[in-house]
């Protein structure tokens, strides 16, 4: 029900669909990411009331995955009326990954933006206060992109005086 009710509302923008087991997964054309929340979020039908969790996939190497976008950023809504859930994903490019941010629909999606762009360098256009989160300011590159090289040195900070 989910899915087709996206379908039927934003019809090309809704790239791809799938419901395994009722794990139910939508993707979404980055133009449309932020309507399609709203739409999710404000539908009575719908009611996801609650963002339990945002991140990013990132695809580099993956078996299939070769000519796609590299990344994926990945919202995960829940619904407390209706009990149900829906994973719905933006693919995004890696010479320029950024997204429109959702912290408008969701105070909580602040951290979870500053995360996925400290981890995985995706920026979220909007963003009220887009820093790092995890790792500290003058660290070099998002280390949990799969071409990070894991022995690469840090610069050494100490408390500033």
């Amino acid at each position: 029900m989910i899915l087709e009710r996206l379908g039927q509302t934003f019809g090309a923008s809704i790239v791809e669909t799938h419901d395994h087991r009722g794990d139910q997964t939508a993707v979404v054309a980055p133009d449309a990411i932020i309507a399609v929340l709203r739409y999710c979020r404000d539908d009575p039908a719908l009611a996801f009331d609650l963002l339990m969790d945002l991140t990013a996939v990132d695809y580099l190497r993956y078996p299939g995955r070769e000519d796609g976008p590299r990344f994926e950023v990945v919202y995960h809504l829940y619904s407390i009326p209706k009990h149900h859930r829906l994973r719905v994903k933006v693919r995004v490019d890696e010479d320029d990954p950024h997204v429109p941010t959702a912290v408008g629909l969701w105070p909580i999606a602040n951290w979870f933006e500053r995360e996925v762009w400290d981890m995985f360098g995706v920026r979220f256009d909007g963003h009220p206060d887009l820093r790092r989160l995890l790792m500290y300011e003058e660290f070099a590159g998002h280390p949990l992109r799969k071409d990070y090289p894991i022995t690469r040195r840090q610069p050494l900070i100490g408390p500033k005086t």
